[in-house]
């Protein structure tokens, strides 16, 4: 059912007179909600006695808001009086049917519109990594990039414009001083394809013609398609457009046919073309290789890479955004760059399945990020998405398949993360991958395995830790977080001065599926195009058990 939505300029603090224009609207053609574009609240540098009387008004539910409405942040910071509320808040609501998206979210509506939402203008001084503050008027490249992993958008919503939007377009220019456009922004909209990206400039109304993205090669035929609208301010002396009202229908399937007066895409992506990496810190390293006579002393005394050059964090520009597939709050996956397995090693997925689970936190272990609530729900979140990952196994290929998932804490890994990979039921009910990884620790001398939780690692030192999961197993453990079985979890604990392959996991694996060919990831590797597609047909296997997807 298509949800009709009203979206409104930049009001500056003057949500008097518009929320009492919107009780009329709303009584006459009712909206499902409203989105507001730019600033909602007046710019706090700029005291006025009649802002702050009727923000007090606001924020004490003595003016009604007569249906839901989502703001982000605009050109400038919010008021001290709405940060205050918002930080008494979980789900954003500053005062009745007011809800702030955040300066960086993806938001999933009641009706199950997916709203992207980036606040602020770039700060140029933030050359890696994200904005820390949540309610200043800047962001990062950063922040766009990690929106990478919103996979798509219904609305995109900007306080900026995306660069070269007028490229191809005959739509006349606004007469007023073009707004800051940035690449980042156009970059954002090229990789979700919104069906509507909205943003807000003082004075003028433009809208673009709508634009195709170009078909995915999946869906040849399909031609996605974005409508870029810039509102003017509510209080526009010009007297502008600033309101703009459409229907959307979640869900819809896209269309074959391209509407008249339609463009090609002005944005195009742009990405670096990354060499294979060998550092001991990249996706797959090899900690006996990291000590080879080609590293020498210079080499081993450098400091470990930091966020912005890590494989693993999202403000690293060389970041192989191909490979991501789902991004929750504290964690996102991604398919493994070189996958142990191919996509003909289990039929039922057509997919190899090899995926990496990576907390969001540039930090060594679990137990390394310092914030205790921040440390439980990073371990929530990936045992959320480990139990997703083996509900799809559940899905696809019934009783076929089980998993394996491995961790290796250790003070030499920059980026912790576990990696998941399907495996034939047959091995786990027969007790031979429990068996598999014992006897290689016994060839590689290592202590031997324990059966025991260890939970989120904290004050257990050093280890590699692995869990054996099997949809009809009776093995003893404990629940997770919705009563379903985690599976044997085996624990080698390791001293810090014991040398560790952290291609054990791997290689075990590799050796049990017959895929010793495959051991090594350097021998595995995939073009751009390949990664791509791959990571893509996981999405769609994935989709139904993405609880990224439903919140």
């Amino acid at each position: 059912m298509a949800s009709k939505v009203l979206v409104i300029g930049s009001v500056n603090g003057c949500f008097k007179p518009l929320l009492e224009k919107l009780t009329k609207l709303q009584s006459k053609t009712p909206f499902s909600f409203a989105i507001a574009a730019g600033d909602f609240f007046a710019d706090p540098s700029k005291e006025s006695t009649e802002n702050d009387k009727s923000l007090a008004e606001l924020l004490n539910s003595k003016i009604a808001v007569p249906l839901p409405i989502y703001f982000g942040i605009g050109q400038h910071a919010l008021p001290q009086a709405v940060m205050d509320r918002l930080k008494t808040t979980d789900n954003g609501e500053v005062c009745e049917n007011l809800y702030f998206l955040g300066k960086r979210s993806t938001t999933k509506t009641s009706e199950g519109l997916r709203i992207v939402s980036l606040g602020g203008v770039l700060d140029p001084a933030i050359a890696v990594g994200q904005s820390k503050d949540k309610y200043l008027p800047f962001h990062a490249e950063g922040d766009a990039r990690t929106l990478y992993g919103a996979n798509r958008a219904d609305i995109l919503l900007t306080s900026t414009w995306p660069a070269s939007v007028q490229t191809g377009s005959k739509a006349a220019s606004p007469v007023e001083p073009l707004p800051t456009e940035e690449q980042c922004i156009a970059d954002l909209c090229a990789r979700l394809k919104p069906r509507y990206h909205f943003s807000s400039t003082a004075e003028a109304f433009y809208e673009r013609e709508p634009f195709y993205h170009k078909p995915d090669e999946s869906a040849p035929e399909e031609r996605l398609l974005t409508r870029f609208i810039s509102l003017a301010s509510s209080t526009a002396t010009s007297k502008a457009k600033w309101l703009y009202a459409f229907s959307i229908e979640p869900n819809a399937t896209p269309s074959t046919n391209v509407p008249p007066g339609t463009t090609a895409s002005p944005f195009a992506i742009k990405q670096k073309r990354r060499a294979p990496d060998t550092q001991g810190y990249a996706r797959f390293s090899n900690e006996k290789g990291s000590h080879n006579s080609h590293r020498n002393k210079r080499q081993r005394n450098q400091p470990p890479p930091g966020p912005g050059e890590c494989f693993f964090c999202m403000s690293n520009p060389d970041l192989a955004t191909q490979l991501i597939t789902s991004i929750g709050t504290e964690t996102y996956l991604t398919t493994a760059k070189g996958p142990l397995t191919a996509a003909t090693t289990f039929p039922d997925l057509k997919t190899p399945g090899h995926i990496l689970l990576i907390p969001l936190s540039h930090s060594s272990s679990l137990a390394a990020i310092s914030e205790t609530s921040a440390r439980q729900s990073t371990y929530s979140e990936l045992q959320r998405y480990r139990t997703a990952l083996n509900a799809m196994l559940t899905t696809q290929a019934g009783n076929k398949l089980g998993s394996v998932t491995w961790e290796i804490v250790r003070g030499r890994i920059v980026h912790f993360h576990w990696q998941y990979l399907p495996v034939p039921i047959s091995l786990i009910e027969k007790g031979l991958v429990e068996a598999a990884f014992q006897a290689q620790a016994e060839n590689n001398k290592y202590p031997s395995i324990q059966r025991r939780d260890i939970g989120d690692g904290v004050g257990q030192g050093e280890y590699f830790r692995v869990w054996i999961w099997s949809p009809a197993s009776d093995m003893v453990s404990d629940k997770d977080l919705k009563g379903k079985d985690k599976g044997l979890q085996l624990v080698i604990p390791l001293n810090p001065d014991v040398r560790f392959d952290v291609q054990f996991g791997r290689r075990v694996m590799g050796q049990l599926l017959g895929l010793d060919d495959r051991v090594d990831w350097k021998d595995c590797l995939q073009s751009d195009a390949e990664e791509t597609a791959e990571a893509e047909r996981f999405k769609e296997l994935f989709k139904l058990h993405d609880f990224s997807l439903k919140e």
